[in-house]
């Protein structure tokens, strides 16, 4: 760990307490996030709220989030670190972790204990918790399909379906990285979930990767950005699109778009917050934390996209969409009708492996 890199703590939980009752002149906050429908339940679930308890706030949020590790190492080089909060994907914050760019954290004493007094590092769930990193959600990678591609009326349900180009024609949209398209491809071919990693850890396993790949290689456009997956599949563009699940959610369930998850594979990740170092409003950004990754606040973003909750106390919260009036849990990538055959992302393989993957992956890409 780099010298450089701080730490929470003790006096964090203190100025929790205090929430800026000593400084009340206007500030603003810049949390950095994905966009879309991601950040509009961040802002109902958590900005709102926070600037309604503390009038003198504003939060501008910036959707950088695709590029956040790049993002953080240029304004720290530059000495110029302009970012309060980030949303960051495990892996990427353990880059930046060892980098010593963004903080250490020490959740006990930072974060709100659960309502019955459990600490923080015992109500998060297991695994989710990173040196630097403070987990909000679970979600998933999902395929999703449109119905009315398929002509002989026949309808996907599994990943290898996604490969099938001859039962189920179509271009394909697949997001411009190799992690989900890499492990998505070995478990189309036959590789069991819980055996991927060990797989795609040898030259062997990312040569038979690549080989799948190559199948459906002139059906395939590529998505960069979120928002961008359920366009493609509403405009017509494409049958198949992998995308986030809670954006699927809100294209098929709020937006009325005509297309169907299939949650076979469901490539599962934390997603969270990181606080880069040396930012402009630390004691600030620490009241936020508290507050925003409490167990009420992190039940109410379920309310407004079909992301679990990364508290087990934040579980039993969860109830109907605060717009809809739907019961949200069967929209969950952890409800057990979808949790059936998950693959759970391994953040220290892609932390090892990721540069040389992404590589191989770009140059696939141009090829």
């Amino acid at each position: 760990m780099s010298s450089t890199t701080k730490l929470f703590g003790l006096s964090a939980a203190a100025s929790v307490l205090a929430l800026s009752a000593a400084a009340q002149d206007p500030v603003s906050l810049t949390i950095v996030s994905w966009g879309g429908a991601y950040t509009a339940s961040q802002q109902r679930a958590y900005h709102e709220p926070f600037m309604e308890m503390n009038p003198h706030v504003t939060i501008n949020n910036d959707d950088g989030s695709a590029n956040a590790l790049a993002g953080l190492r240029a304004q720290s080089q530059a000495g110029n670190v302009t970012w309060d909060l980030v949303d960051m994907l495990p892996s990427d914050a353990q880059l930046a972790c060892d980098e010593g760019i963004i903080m250490q954290i020490d959740h006990d004493a930072l974060l709100a204990a659960a309502p019955d007094g459990t600490p923080p590092t015992e109500d998060f769930l297991p695994g989710s918790l990173g040196e630097c990193f403070i987990p909000q959600i679970v979600y998933s990678t999902v395929l999703t399909y449109r119905p009315g591609a398929f002509e002989d009326g026949e309808h996907p349900s599994s990943i290898a379906d996604l490969f099938d180009v001859e039962n189920f024609p179509g271009r394909r949209a697949l997001q411009d990285r190799p992690g989900t398209n890499m492990e998505w491809a070995l478990y189309a071919d036959g590789v069991a979930p819980e055996d991927i990693y060990d797989v795609l850890s040898t030259p062997e396993g990312v040569d038979r990767a690549f080989a799948k790949l190559d199948t459906i290689k002139d059906h395939i456009i590529f998505w960069t950005e979120g928002a961008q997956a359920p366009q493609l599949l509403a405009d017509g563009e494409v049958a198949f699109a992998t995308g986030y699940n809670g954006r699927m959610f809100d294209a098929i369930e709020v937006e009325g778009m005509d297309a169907a998850i299939i949650w076979d594979g469901q490539v599962v990740e934390w997603d969270g917050w990181v606080v880069p170092a040396d930012g402009p409003n630390e004691e600030l950004v620490m009241e936020y934390l508290y507050f925003a990754t409490d167990t009420q606040r992190l039940a109410d973003q379920a309310k407004f996209i079909s992301y679990g909750p990364a508290r087990a106390s934040s579980a039993e919260l969860v109830g109907e969409h605060a717009d809809l009036g739907i019961d949200m849990a069967p929209h969950m990538p952890t409800n057990p009708d979808n949790y059936f055959a998950p693959i759970v992302l391994d953040n220290d393989f892609w932390v090892d492996y990721g540069d040389e993957l992404r590589e191989r992956f770009a140059n696939w890409m141009l090829q």
